[in-house]
């Protein structure tokens, strides 16, 4: 066996001992949750909720895929809500400029790009913590759609681009349908490709996976950039869903992200993660943050709620991480 294989093989190998028992726990913690929130509120196990909460996670989990990838590989962005804004100022204006819409819609997906790959550029360029990048593109996106927008909103979009953030196919939510292709895309590249494998070799230990081959600073690149494409199509949704393109879309939203993905399973150190429990994490939030709203709990307690709960995921992963051999 060569040391490239051995090193790939042992994300993959740490992965199926942790994911299953995470994802069967987390499966579990869902259901106990359904159960509880239909029991404080009638009006949550009702279809039209249901769907109707699909909308408003289908943009958190878009991007929540490619954090995925980002975490798992041992980083972090945090600029991925000002790169959301960003983007949906790019669509906006375009447009109101005279740019055709179909074409604004593909600006705003390659804004997302862009902003992707400008944080796996400087973070890989000069060996920085990601989280320190992030911070400061988070402030340079979000202040540059405030300067192109002025902090003005355009609103004035056909009808038929509503389809994209209101639109259903019978009783599913167009943005259901675009989050569950993603997830299987997601899943096939992170647990059924090469390039997976080395997602995990490089969250695993960085310079080992160099060693073997692996093009460390490509793959990083390659995750960043994934992830700007994603909130630049989660842009596209978000701006389709309430018929506005503004710089202040998407504020906070990173901090969702993440934790959908650490409550997921993935270990903020590197090397762990999945993107069915990803998903298993988006649920159980959205689900927990509706279920709450219902019952007319304070928004402030459900941020309260929320935050105890992403702290209990930090420490469960941490105690089902294999120690180190």
């Amino acid at each position: 066996m060569t040391t490239t294989q051995k090193v790939t093989g042992t994300g993959q190998k740490i992965r199926e001992r942790v994911g299953l028992n995470r994802e069967i726990l987390l499966a579990l913690v869902l259901v106990v949750l359904v159960v509880i929130m239909s029991s404080l509120s009638p009006l949550f196990l009702t279809a039209s909720n249901l769907l109707d909460m699909s909308r408003y996670f289908a943009e958190t989990g878009l991007i929540a895929l490619g954090m995925t990838l980002i975490i798992i590989t041992g980083g972090i962005d945090l600029s991925v809500g000002s790169t959301l804004a960003l983007a949906s100022v790019t669509l906006g204006f375009s447009y109101q400029a005279g740019m055709p819409l179909f074409l604004s819609v593909l600006c705003a997906v390659v804004v997302g790009i862009l902003c992707g790959l400008l944080n796996g550029v400087l973070t890989t360029a000069w060996n920085i913590h990601p989280l320190a990048i992030t911070i400061a593109t988070m402030a340079l996106f979000r202040g540059i759609a405030n300067a192109v927008s002025n902090q003005q909103a355009v609103s004035s979009f056909p009808e038929w681009f509503g389809l994209f953030g209101q639109g259903a196919v019978g009783l599913v939510p167009n943005q259901l349908i675009v989050l569950a292709v993603a997830v299987v895309i997601a899943a096939i590249i992170l647990h059924r490709s090469r390039f997976g494998r080395e997602v995990y070799a490089i969250g695993l230990n960085p310079i080992v996976a160099r060693f073997s081959g692996i093009k460390v600073k490509r793959n990083l690149i390659a995750v960043y950039a994934l992830t700007g494409m994603l909130a630049g199509i989660a842009a596209v949704i978000y701006t389709s869903r309430v018929s506005s393109a503004r710089s202040d879309a998407g504020l906070a939203l990173e901090l969702s992200v993440i934790a959908a993905v650490v409550l997921g399973g993935a270990s903020v150190r590197g090397g762990v993660g999945s993107i069915i429990g990803t998903v298993l994490g988006l649920l159980i939030i959205s689900t927990l943050n509706q279920g709450l709203l219902l019952t007319s709990l304070n928004a402030n307690w459900v941020m309260v709620i929320l935050g105890a709960v992403m702290l209990v995921g930090v420490f469960i992963n941490e105690g089902l991480r294999p120690a180190p051999r």
